[in-house]
This record gives structure tokens, sequence and C-alpha cells, in this order.
């Protein structure tokens, strides 16, 4: 994990790659606690004996879910200290090119895009790139888009 001492700190790593997360294995529990809490129980996530006959073969990983993980995940990459808060602003450019297939291993690769000073904190961008090992394309990538107050 990358620990930056404070905003300027941060700044100065703006347009370098940080690191990745530790692996994270999406498990079948995991999708039906996520589907149940979001009303979205479609047989390719939930019903693994149909969705063995479908299009993945398994049930997979809601993107939504996919991309639930990326707060988790990214935490493990990287903590600014000597700020009082850093909350979620919003997420540019979201997408899911690949799927994940039930108990794949996940993990996230941030790049710190830019991090720019405004009204009440600084606007932290970065771009996460979710993959699954032994995938050969990312299963979700997005620019983030957080709030830090020093």
């Amino acid at each position: 994990m990358r620990v930056f001492h404070g905003i300027a700190e941060l700044t100065a790593a703006a347009g370098t790659h940080l690191g990745y997360s530790d692996w994270h294995t999406v498990t079948q529990d995991q999708i039906d606690t996520f589907a149940r809490a979001t009303g979205d129980d479609q047989w390719i996530h939930v019903d693994a004996e149909k969705a063995a006959r479908g299009p993945f073969g398994t049930t997979i990983a809601h993107g939504y879910l996919t991309l639930s993980l990326v707060p988790m995940l990214i935490w493990q990459v990287y903590k600014v200290e000597g700020v009082r808060m850093a909350v979620n602003y919003g997420a540019d450019k979201l997408r899911f090119p690949a799927p994940v297939p039930v108990d794949s291993q996940v993990r996230a690769g941030v790049e710190l895009l830019s991090v720019t000073p405004g009204a009440g904190g600084h606007q932290v961008k970065a771009r996460v790139t979710l993959e699954r090992d032994g995938g050969d394309k990312p299963v979700c990538v997005v620019d983030t888009v957080s709030v830090v107050v020093p």
C-alpha cells in the first residue's frame, strides 16, 4: 500500500500507477446477497443450473456488484494521511468489458489521473481497472472521482 502524507504528496504522484490491490474471490453467496439487496435476481446471476447451460457456462457477478468492490479494493492500494475525510463524488467512463464468473479472483490496479484543488477540498480522479485472474480483458474500468478534505 502506498501511503501519502498529505495532499502535496498525493498531488506529486498524479499521472502515476499506484499499484494493485489484493486478489478478492467473488463467491456465489456474495452474488446472491447483492441480488437480494438490489432486486436483480436474473438467472445468469442466481440460478446455477440454468446458468450452466447459458452463454457463460456458470453464474456471473452483476456488473454493479463488480463496481461495488472498487472502494474496498482501492483503499488497499493507497491512503492519504493527514486529511479530515474523503468522500465519493462520482464516476466517469464506466465499462464492463468482460464478465466475472462465480469464484473468480479479481484485483484492482489504480492509476492516479489528477488532483485538483477546489472549493471544500481537492478533487481526486483515479482510473481503476479490475482484472480477473486468468482473464484476457479487464472486467471493469472506471474513472473514480473523490473529494479529499485536508
